[in-house]
């Protein structure tokens, strides 16, 4: 068989329901395991729906009962451990109306995570390049929403809009929850009032009743204005804001 016909081979993504497990370290004390099962996969990565919201550039640990013939690497050990880039997400409501779910593709970069993971578990990465006999290389993410001249790309609003700020669990229930509203906010992302301790890289789901919309949003960063109220800053992963 020729190289190209082989690459072109392996490259096919493949119907195969694995079960798998997935973890991942949002910040540098709050971590979440979810036991789901592939799509389809490929020896360079893979797709699978979650409950946790995620976002595009995020690191997770996958352990998958891979086939030895579709593993870059310990094709004799049991469970393949597999660390992955998340590439695209996309949230889908499913049809009995529950919590919404996340389908996720990933490419796989490795046996182990870059070394600036370890210092900032919320980094975000994006694929560097990749050969047919190698996974993914990664490099640091470079944000698009500000320009040279500091401004954002999506204009920020400076309208109260009501929300309901919630975090979960590892088991999908509600850990700490507040109603406050926000500073300003755009299509991509918003400042809101709060007095809950929300690390950086931390999910919250946000809820408007005046919107009558949900949406996921990734903390980004922490300010206090002249009046000394707390506000933290964050982006939106799952949808945008409709302004």
């Amino acid at each position: 068989m020729s190289e190209p016909e082989k690459f072109k081979r392996i490259r096919q993504r493949l119907e195969l329901r694995l079960p798998v497990r997935v973890h991942c370290l949002e910040a540098a004390d709050i971590e979440w395991t979810e036991i789901t099962r592939l799509i389809d996969v490929t020896p360079f990565g893979s797709r699978f729906a979650l409950k946790h919201p995620i976002e595009k550039g995020r690191l997770l640990h996958m352990t998958i009962p891979m086939p030895r013939q579709l593993r870059v690497f310990d094709h004799v050990e049991d469970q393949y451990r597999v660390w992955a880039l998340v590439r695209y997400v996309k949230s889908a409501v499913p049809p009995d109306g529950g919590s919404p779910l996340f389908e996720v593709g990933v490419a796989f970069i490795g046996k182990h995570p870059p070394k600036s993971y370890a210092e900032d578990p919320s980094k975000r990465y994006e694929v560097g390049g990749a050969t047919p006999e190698s996974l993914s290389e990664v490099e640091d993410w470079e944000p698009a929403e500000v320009t040279v001249s500091d401004k954002r790309i999506a204009t920020r609003h400076n309208i109260p809009v009501d929300m309901l700020i919630e975090t979960v669990n590892e088991d999908g229930e509600v850990e700490q929850s507040e109603h406050t509203v926000t500073e300003n906010i755009s299509q991509k992302g918003a400042a809101l009032y709060t007095t809950l301790a929300l690390p950086v890289g931390r999910f919250v789901r946000l809820t408007s009743e005046q919107f009558k919309l949900t949406v996921h949003a990734a903390v980004r960063g922490h300010s206090t204005g002249p009046s000394g109220v707390a506000r933290v800053h964050v982006e939106f992963i799952d949808r945008e804001w409709p302004l």
